[in-house]
This record gives C-alpha cells, sequence and structure tokens, in this order.
C-alpha cells in the first residue's frame, strides 16, 4: 500500500528538523534529500510496527500541519509493502553459544554457521525464506 504524507522541513544550525505530523513523530537530516529519506523511513517504520500491533495507519493530511514562515512543507511518499519486504529481509546478528569441541570440528568442515542456523530455525518453524 502505497501513500504520500505530508511532512514540514526547518532548516537548524546543524541541518534540517523534519515533523511528520500525521504519525506525530520527528526525525533530522543533514541536507533537504536526506530529510526526506529519513521522513520516509521514519513513516515507514512507524507504519509496519503500527500495523503489527494491529492499530490502523493514519489517512495522510489528517493532522494539522502548521509550518512556520521559512519552513518547507512537501509530500513523502511510503510503500508500506515494499519497505517491510526491505526489513524482513535484512540481516540481523545472533550471538549463540556452542560447544568448543562442536565449534572446532564445524570450523576444520569449513561450515557456514549463518547458513545452518537460518537453515534450522526455517525447517523448526516449518517456513521458508520466501515468506513475508
Amino acid at each position: 500500500m502505497k501513500e504520500a504524507y505530508p511532512i514540514i522541513i526547518a532548516e537548524e544550525s546543524d541541518g534540517y528538523y523534519v515533523s511528520i505530523p500525521d504519525f506525530d513523530i520527528a526525525t533530522q537530516g543533514s541536507s533537504i534529500a536526506d530529510s526526506i529519506a529519513m521522513a520516509r523511513d521514519a513513516i515507514g517504520l512507524m507504519g509496519i510496527d503500527m500495523e503489527d500491533d494491529g492499530k490502523e495507519l493514519p489517512k495522510p493530511g489528517t493532522a494539522i500541519v502548521s509550518p512556520n514562515k521559512d519552513d518547507t512543507v512537501t509530500l513523502v511518499d511510503v510503500d508500506f509493502t515494499d519497505y517491510r519486504k526491505l526489513v524482513n529481509n535484512r540481516s540481523v546478528k545472533k550471538n549463540c553459544t556452542i560447544p568448543y569441541w562442536l565449534n572446532v570440528e564445524a570450523e576444520k568442515a569449513g561450515i557456514n554457521f549463518s547458513k545452518v542456523l537460518q537453515e534450522a530455525l526455517q525447517s523448526a518453524l516449518n517456513t521458508s525464506k520466501n515468506n513475508t
């Protein structure tokens, strides 16, 4: 689902402050382009968190937008489906503990620990990497 939300960009001495009224959140950026990218990321992350919590996403433009005279108001498009796929497929580092002897044997055999763990988890959960 793709939506476009209004944002307010305010220049500050060390960059830009970005207000996202519909989500009642803010972010910052080092340039206008970076500010827009950061806003898109903040909206995407907040949106999928809300979906995961069973909450309804706000409709674009429902909150009051109150820019100051020198602020920039623009729209940021976010595809929540694409954002979820991106977030779901990123790698996360996990720390696990195995016996020393097993580590030695696995390293001798050239075992890819990450691959084995992923395959074991997919098997235990009866799922595959194609599920989102």
